[in-house]
């Protein structure tokens, strides 16, 4: 059931300190719903609630590691009983991990899925029961990823992650259906963030040059994340399914159904073009 008013709906976003959490809590904003916005990053999150009350919505934020089931559900109950239930939770938060599978360690693999993953799972958990309870149209998005759809090479525990929040949004699809709750499943393409400039979250065999080459691939190929806010909203008000936002995301998710071979072939030139291989 969308969504179509969203005037003092009340709006939860994870990851919302930076990249597409926060062209999602602008995007919002900008349609006076009531941001809670969550982030690992305290600075990030002051900035972003200046940003969201000079559009003239309200805003209320709190730092949050996804990752910690306990400090979600904790989160959520503040949430619920500051302002109500959530109309649209978004799980955004999330990591990338760029390096071939044998040249990197199994460290990375835990840290991308407990917050990729468990993430939205701990998200949905706390959530959706209050949005239920409450009645009405809810609608969840969960944040996955082209990669979901067909994955590079070097970056195996990311699309390994988007490809879960993937299958697991579809179960949540079926397990809904006879209720006013939605999910969407985003899965954007080649979008300029921070995500890809973090060196923190490369292998060591990542150098330097390849790392300039892949940021420089999606400042000039990519597109603002808030083409993905924008699709976001859309995806509410008009009980979106499966969002392909910006270039490549379409391209990937049919190309893939109509030939495998060709969806390879495609995928190892776009590789080598954007410094993955």
């Amino acid at each position: 059931m969308a969504i179509k008013h969203l005037k003092d709906k009340i709006v939860v976003i994870t990851g919302a300190g930076s990249g597409i959490g926060r062209a999602a809590a602008l995007a919002f904003a900008r349609r006076t719903a009531y941001i809670v916005a969550t982030d690992i990053s305290e600075t990030a999150l002051g900035e972003v609630r200046r940003e969201i009350e000079a559009l003239g919505a309200k805003c209320l934020t709190g730092v949050l590691d996804v990752s910690d089931e306990a400090a979600v559900r904790a989160f959520a109950a503040a949430v619920q009983e500051r302002v109500g239930a959530a109309h649209v939770l978004i799980n955004n938060a999330g990591i990338g991990y760029l390096g071939k599978f044998l040249e990197g360690d199994l460290d990375h693999w835990r840290r991308v899925m407990s917050i990729n993953v468990m993430g939205v799972v701990h998200g949905c958990h706390a959530f959706m029961p209050q949005m239920l309870a409450a009645g009405g149209p809810r609608h969840i998005l969960n944040v996955a990823s082209s990669a979901a759809n067909y994955p590079g090479p070097s970056m195996a525990a990311y699309a390994a992650s988007k490809g879960a929040v993937l299958c697991f949004s579809e179960v949540l699809k079926l397990e809904l259906a006879d209720t006013p709750a939605h999910i969407s499943t985003i899965c954007p393409g080649i979008i300029n963030t921070p995500i890809v400039k973090a060196h923190a979250l490369v292998a060591a065999s990542v150098t330097a040059a390849t790392l300039a080459k892949l940021q420089n691939f999606y400042a000039t190929k990519g597109c603002s994340p808030d083409v993905v806010g924008e699709d976001m909203v859309r995806a509410v008000m008009n009980d979106g399914d499966i969002v392909l936002s910006g270039p490549g995301a379409a391209l990937t998710y049919h190309l893939r159904r109509l030939s495998l071979r060709l969806m390879r072939k495609m995928m190892l030139r776009f590789s080598r073009q954007a410094g993955y291989l």
